[in-house]
């Protein structure tokens, strides 16, 4: 079965799926135990609006890390593995205009479904807010919300985007091709790249419809156009 097939068809048989899913990673160690995540404060106004399609985002671990500071959270201090590109979150986005969030903060993750996915995600407290603010909006059950952003990763061939890192000229343009090269079903419209304003890779955005089958991406979502000069942050 192609990879987008297959990850429809997971979809349908979510629940039958709980092999953990992983980060572009090396040597990822889940902790043993987590600390109950409390709710998360909305950081923003509730929009209950109808869903659309769907964004997977997906964060360039190094230059979070690089950017944050942060050197003893699992996803930067290394003790737990060295993360390139991880799930930054899986996003319900509306017909036109702001995208729905925070439908509801309950009910809560439990510690052990947010410690099962933390080699995709590497934050517990990232974990709960993605779930409260858009993944409410989605599904009744974070279990279910988790599942179906599993599976989603699964299916997905991350480029190596620290080879790509040390290439002379890098462009937006050469992220995005190597990424259709591992992954043959998408097309370049479908793949949005995030930069900081220094033209540092932030992360890559993917875009789905409402059957979860990918689709051209909006002018926001897009980002870039292909000649733009990137500069990818090493960390592996």
């Amino acid at each position: 079965m192609r990879p987008l097939l297959a990850a429809r068809a997971g979809l349908v048989l979510a629940a039958l799926m709980p092999v953990p899913a992983l980060a572009q990673a090396y040597q990822c160690a889940v902790p043993r135990s987590i600390a109950p995540v409390g709710p998360q404060a909305p950081d923003g106004p509730v929009r209950k609006v109808a869903v659309a399609g769907y964004t997977l985002a997906a964060s360039w671990s190094p230059d979070y890390c690089k950017m944050s500071g942060e050197t003893d959270s699992m996803q930067c201090s290394r003790r737990n593995g060295r993360f390139g590109f991880v799930l930054h979150g899986l996003w319900p986005e509306a017909r036109n205009g702001p995208a729905p969030q925070w439908c509801a903060t309950r009910p809560l993750p439990s510690p052990d479904l947010l410690r099962r996915h933390m080699c995709m995600t590497p934050s517990a407290s990232l974990l709960a807010h993605e779930w409260a603010k858009h993944g409410s909006c989605m599904t009744k059950r974070p279990e279910t919300y988790f599942k179906v952003s599993a599976i989603l990763w699964r299916s997905i061939r991350w480029p190596d985007a620290d080879r790509l890192s040390r290439e002379d000229d890098l462009t937006v343009g050469d992220l995005r091709r190597a990424f259709l090269a591992g992954n043959p079903d998408w097309t370049a419209d479908q793949v949005g790249v995030d930069v900081s304003r220094g033209g540092w890779l932030r992360a890559i955005e993917l875009c789905y419809g409402k059957d979860f089958m990918p689709r051209a991406c909006n002018r926001r979502q897009w980002g870039p156009g292909d000649s733009t000069p990137l500069k990818i942050w090493r960390g592996l």
